[in-house]
């Protein structure tokens, strides 16, 4: 399998991208580090008083993203996975069967954590998202609002904060792995991507 890591600040379309890769190539394997939020009390409790306790990677349960991230590596068919509710701030295991048909599938981990957990990216397809900052915002927004049960006051604060953490957070890893930077709005661009994809896998 070839690994695709996408990463970008909060709004910019890591998600969207992913989604549109697994429908542009067949068996694709996704997995967002946005599920791996962890919901024991002492992140409920911080989540209170730090606005971006959400954006610091003591928040996910990395330990176990990295051991599901092998377990595919290894092809395991069944997989264990875990979602996480934000709305409950509730994190839940469910099962999933993978199909493994051929060596070409890619295997795309997303997210603002993607580029923070020790993996080969010397040897990954890596993908930066960009997008302009008020039509970030707008998205979070709106997203935080509809599906996360945040006022928009609470949105505000935990925005520009995500954006500060993930340059600051990105700088070393930009710096020493080679990059594409894409605007996963702009559908040549993406289309472009899908041919650089595609002969990948010649």
């Amino acid at each position: 399998m070839k690994l695709i890591i996408i990463i970008g600040q909060s709004g910019t379309g890591k998600t969207n991208l992913a989604n549109k890769l697994s429908k542009s190539f067949k068996d694709t394997i996704t997995l967002s580090t946005d599920s791996y939020y962890r919901d024991n009390l002492s992140i409920k409790l911080l989540s209170i008083f730090r606005n971006d306790i959400y954006d610091r990677i003591i928040s996910i349960n990395q330990k176990r993203l990295i051991k599901d991230i092998q377990l595919i590596n290894n092809k395991e068919e069944n997989v264990e996975l875990k979602q996480y509710d934000f709305k409950r701030k509730i994190s839940y295991n469910y099962f999933r069967k993978i199909c493994y048909k051929n060596e070409n599938q890619f295997f795309i981990i997303e997210g603002i954590f993607a580029h923070r957990l020790k993996l080969d990216y010397k040897s990954s397809y890596n993908i930066i998202c960009h997008q302009d900052k008020g039509i970030c915002f707008e998205r979070r927004q709106k997203r935080d609002i509809n599906e996360r049960g945040r006022t928009n006051n609470e949105v505000l604060k935990r925005f520009n904060r995500s954006w500060t953490l993930f340059y600051k957070n990105s700088k070393v890893f930009i710096k020493e792995n080679n990059l594409l930077t894409l605007n996963p709005s702009d559908k040549k661009s993406y289309e472009e991507l899908v041919v650089k994809l595609k002969s990948l896998n010649k």
